[in-house]
Order: structure tokens, then C-alpha cells, then sequence
């Protein structure tokens, strides 16, 4: 029986056990086209993949972690030796979801023949299922040369986090004809160059439509529509451990303020000796 690693929490944080692979592929994720929504999660952690595992579809490992898990002003600056680490430990925390992991900005952009390079090495590296590329039109040569030489990609368009430099900020996009008309053939060139899914990221909601309807693949929607074909966002942000979010997203918990009254519970005992107690140290045998 074909087997991947997980953690065995209930014995060790970091004692890997074989269980059963019971995954899903791309090839279904295909089928979910006007079905049932996707639900896809970004994580960056073994911990995080497998609390996130059985409740998603995909598990994606985006270079958000930059500013997630790194502090970094963007995305532009993150590698593709963070994106293995990571990605990798995405991968041993989870045998459910379909990993996909984001190629980082300069890593795809100078040549087919690079990003092949890269998204085979990434692929190696994590034992992820797919890549994510950003653009449009302009990068559809370089997604049908990687899915026929058989690395599936997810494409993603609209706002495209890797370009703040030249959008000039986070805002949304396609406010005007030309620029939603631009966004909407971006993602029709993706689909048609064979990405097996679509990202589609803080636009106003009628581009989001109008793209999901238009391409045969599914779409996932960031700040798009619910009537996309599934939908994504930073875990760390709908769990709650920002103060500030963008507009689209929703907080289903406060882990921020939970975690903080925690900490001041536990500073508390610590400084009144009241921790560690008799359940926590050990007494000299008889």
C-alpha cells in the first residue's frame, strides 16, 4: 500500500508514522467544475497542514509566507529554498488535501525552460502536486510548456500579489472596461494553455463571474465571488492572528486574542511559582 508521513501527535511532535494515502488528485479536482465549492487553505507548517487537512481540498503553499511567516514587507523577496522547506513539511503534514505550492517571483518568469527547471526541482523538493505562476497572457506559452511535459499549474490572476511594484499596492482590480476586459482574457489564455485551475484574486465580483463561467477549469475566488468555484484564504487571516486583514477577509476566530490571554495566564504563574505544580515535575522515586 502506498504510504506518506504524517505526525504522530499523540506520541511525538516529530515522530513520523506511514498512513494510508488517501489523496486526491487533480484529475478530480477537474470534476469539481459548477459542483460542490473547493476549499483551499493556505499552510506553511506541518502542525498547521494537519489540523487544515481533513477539512480542505487543497492545501496551498503560497509565498505569502513571507509576510506571514518571515515578516517580510512582500512577496517579491521570498526564494525557492523557502518555498521547498516549507512546502515539504506541508506535504508530511497532510494526506488528504492536494499540495500545491506557489513558484516565487523571478523563479518562472525569464524562460519556459527556467520555470520547468524550477517547478520540477520544487516538485522534487516537497512532493507537491502542482505549481502556482502568476500572470496572464504573457505566461500561458510558459503553462502549456510545463503541463505537457507534466507539471500541473494552477494559474492565478487579477490582483497578482508578485507585481505589487508595478500595481503600485494591494487595491482592487478591473475598475475599469479595459483593465476587467484584460483580466478576463488573462484568464482565458491561462485556461486555454491548460492550468487545471484558476486563482482569481481581488477583483470586482462581475470579473469573477463572467471568468468562471468563460473557462472549463475551476476557478478559486480571494476577494472575487462566492460564486466562484471554490475559495481561498491565508489561514493565518481567518483564523485571526492579524489585527488587520484585507477587505475580504472573513475572521471565523480570534487565535490572536486567545493566544495572547494564554501567554498572560501563563506569565502570571510563572511569576507567582504557581507553574510548574506537582503535575509537572517530577518526584524522586521511594
Amino acid at each position: 500500500m502506498s504510504t506518506t508521513f504524517t505526525i504522530d501527535t499523540s506520541t511525538s511532535r516529530a515522530n513520523p508514522t506511514p498512513a494510508p494515502m488517501k489523496r486526491l488528485t487533480i484529475p478530480a479536482l477537474r470534476k469539481a467544475k459548477d459542483g460542490t465549492p473547493l476549499v483551499m487553505l493556505t499552510a506553511y507548517t506541518v502542525r498547521t497542514a494537519q489540523l487544515l487537512d481533513p477539512h480542505c481540498d487543497l492545501l496551498l503553499v503560497g509565498d505569502s509566507l513571507g509576510q506571514v511567516v518571515y515578516g517580510l514587507p512582500s512577496t517579491v523577496p521570498v526564494t525557492l529554498d523557502m518555498m521547498a522547506a516549507h512546502g515539504a513539511a506541508v506535504v508530511r503534514g497532510s494526506y488528504h488535501s492536494v499540495v500545491i505550492i506557489d513558484m516565487p517571483f523571478g523563479s518562472y518568469e525569464a524562460s519556459p525552460e527556467k520555470a520547468f527547471e524550477n517547478a520540477a526541482w520544487l516538485l522534487k523538493q516537497t512532493g507537491a502536486a502542482g505549481v502556482k505562476m502568476e500572470g496572464g497572457e504573457a505566461m500561458a506559452p510558459t503553462v502549456r510548456f510545463l503541463v505537457e511535459r507534466g507539471v500541473p499549474v494552477m494559474g492565478h490572476v487579477g490582483l497578482t500579489p508578485q507585481a505589487v511594484n508595478v500595481l503600485g499596492g494591494y487595491g482592487a482590480r478591473g475598475r475599469t472596461p479595459e483593465e476587467a476586459a484584460k483580466i478576463v482574457a488573462d484568464a482565458v489564455a491561462i485556461a486555454d494553455a491548460g492550468a487545471f485551475s484558476i486563482v482569481i484574486e481581488g477583483v470586482v465580483e462581475p470579473i469573477a463571474i463572467e471568468i468562471t463561467r468563460k473557462v472549463a477549469c475551476p476557478t478559486i475566488g480571494i476577494g472575487a465571488s462566492a460564486l466562484c468555484d471554490g475559495q481561498v484564504l491565508v489561514a493565518e487571516d481567518m483564523l485571526g492572528m492579524f489585527e488587520r486583514t484585507a477587505r475580504f477577509v472573513k475572521r471565523f476566530d480570534d487565535l490572536s486574542g486567545r493566544i495572547s490571554a494564554a501567554v498572560e495566564t501563563y506569565a502570571a504563574d510563572v511569576r507567582s511559582r504557581s507553574f510548574p505544580g506537582p503535575e509537572q515535575t517530577y518526584a524522586p522515586k521511594d
